[in-house]
């Protein structure tokens, strides 16, 4: 416990949501994103640069703003678009900054730390973790560390070690960032005062599920953060906090599996009774992490029929197995082809990361007929090479601000991108993009002058934040999650397993659980 009636608190984290199947992400890939040190962190936390800052170091900076005096120490922030491993030797320069800038801070009251934690390193299973124990070692036993993850984070019993507090997003699609990181600023001011001493307890379960299975709105994982919550509510005044995290199956490390993280707010025992009755719920409902996807076939054709007859209901396809979300290239053609090939109309798709396409289209000039070369520098394995007739329908040089789900109020600089027309009138528009995102709101499409709701079929590279930004059009009975090839395809008996901890659910049948006897 902290006596500085104005606590100096340490802002860092390094966040990135590893797909071990995908390209290693470097330096270059994060600070195409986000790169801040030192008061550029704490100003754009403060709203200077909303679009770089994470939303839940914004959410704990206002949160510790208007909760009482306090010195934050910005020390280093940088984050990737979800990639690969990060390249070791990078990963390991960043630490290091954040170590040595945080012992010249001097003595400090608490560490924030604000990470994705499903992070893999091209040396390292657990980079999160190394990160944790590295911050503990410098700071001592006593100076509390509290730490926002995703939902899709990987525990490890590091992470669990050495924080005080793990707090995870609650929403998929992701919305409550602000909310949780204003819960780890009340968090650890209740430790800093004296009114918490965290005990946590942690429970990883064999069960892998695929990201499709972990939504919030319905199904077993929201019902799973539902209970857990509930039960926080009625243990009022025991419990401090309760994360339950759906991992990221892609990550395959040994440390996958649904995280159960209940952290007690002065006494172990009742969040190791919470702990095992949340476990033990989930284990019952493994079956439900089952998800079974449209096939292309059957989706290509609704697709086209919903084109001929104007009657039918609109749908929304996820191009599952190509999500940039969580790691994918988005740049497979599979379904872009399939549509092709089918005569489609009146479909927009989006969004085809391919910088050296968008440069021919500013070349050629709006209205220009060109050949339009999809994959003429593949990136990844499932990257294959299309050429098509097309026509520029539209470019834009300019960054855009979101405005609904998990982009809403941001920038996103996904610049320069285009609009070709394939087909001819009415038939597909394909948005490309220089800069890789997944298409989780409507401005991608928006910003070029389409308009979602003229459209009969609209494909997106994503795999869940999606339904968030396009609720307005499309409710959940009209999304179609399309069974396609690709870096994050859902259906994970297709890959090769190196990491994770067999046997797991639903990976192997004969996976079994014992309750821990403590």
């Amino acid at each position: 416990m902290s006596t500085n009636s104005r606590p100096r608190v340490a802002l860092c984290g390094i966040s990135l949501e590893s797909n071990a199947f995908s390209p290693v992400a470097n330096e270059a890939d994060f600070r195409a994103l986000c790169y801040l040190e030192g008061e550029d962190l704490l100003a754009a936390a403060r709203g200077g640069e909303a679009s770089t800052a994470a939303m839940e170091m914004t959410g704990f900076v206002a949160a510790m703003d208007v909760t009482g005096p306090w010195d934050p120490i910005p020390i280093v922030f940088t984050a990737s678009h979800p990639w690969g491993p990060v390249e070791q030797g990078f990963f390991e320069r960043v630490l290091e900054d954040i170590v040595e800038r945080l012992r010249a801070a001097g003595s400090v009251d608490a560490v924030y730390v604000a990470n994705h934690g499903a992070m893999v390193a091209t040396g390292s299973p657990d980079p999160d973790g190394d990160m944790l124990s590295r911050l503990r070692e410098a700071v001592g036993p006593d100076v509390p560390i509290v730490a926002t993850l995703d939902l899709h984070a990987n525990i490890s019993e590091a992470m669990v070690e050495a924080a005080d507090v793990l707090v995870a997003y609650q929403t998929n699609p992701h919305v409550d960032m602000l909310e949780r990181g204003e819960e780890a600023a009340h968090i650890l001011r209740a430790v800093l005062g004296g009114a918490a001493a965290p005990q946590p307890v942690f429970i990883r379960m064999p069960i892998v599920p695929p990201s499709v299975t972990l939504l919030t709105r319905e199904g077993p994982y929201a019902d799973l953060i539902d209970f857990g919550q509930r039960r926080k509510r009625e243990l009022a005044g025991q419990i401090l906090n309760v994360s339950i995290l759906g991992n990221f199956a892609f990550s395959d490390t040994p440390f996958n599996g649904i995280g159960i993280v209940v952290t007690g707010r002065r006494a172990l025992e009742p969040a190791q009774r919470l702990a095992r009755e949340i476990a033990e719920r989930c284990w019952a409902d493994r079956a439900r992490f089952r998800k079974t996807l449209t096939p292309l076939d059957d989706a290509v054709r609704a697709a086209v029929e919903n084109g001929a007859n104007p009657r039918r209901p609109a749908l929304i396809f996820s191009d599952a197995g190509d999500n940039p979300g969580g790691g994918g290239g988005g740049d497979t053609v599979e379904l872009l082809r399939a549509l092709i090939d089918s005569g489609a109309r009146g479909v927009l798709f989006g969004s085809f990361h391919d910088p050296a396409l968008v440069a021919d289209a500013l070349a050629a000039g709006e209205g220009a007929a060109i050949s339009a070369v999809f994959n003429r520098n593949p990136k990844t394995a499932f990257a294959e090479r299309l050429e098509v007739p097309a026509r520029v329908a539209k470019i834009s040089s300019e960054p855009f601000v979101g405005r609904l789900g998990i982009y809403a109020g941001r920038e996103v600089r996904c610049q320069p991108a285009c609009a070709l027309e394939i087909g001819g009138e009415g038939g597909i528009l394909v948005v490309a993009i220089s800069n890789r995102y997944q298409t989780a709101d409507p401005m991608f499409f928006e910003h070029l002058g389409l308009d979602i709701a003229a459209a009969r079929t609209v494909c997106v590279k994503s795999r869940g934040h999606f339904r968030a930004g396009f609720t307005p059009w499309f409710p959940p009975e009209r999304v179609v999650e399309v069974d396609t090839a690709g870096l994050t395809s859902p259906v994970l008996e297709r890959l090769e397993w190196k990491g994770l901890p067999r046997p797991v659910h639903p990976l192997d049948e004969d996976a079994d659980w014992v309750p821990p006897n403590w």
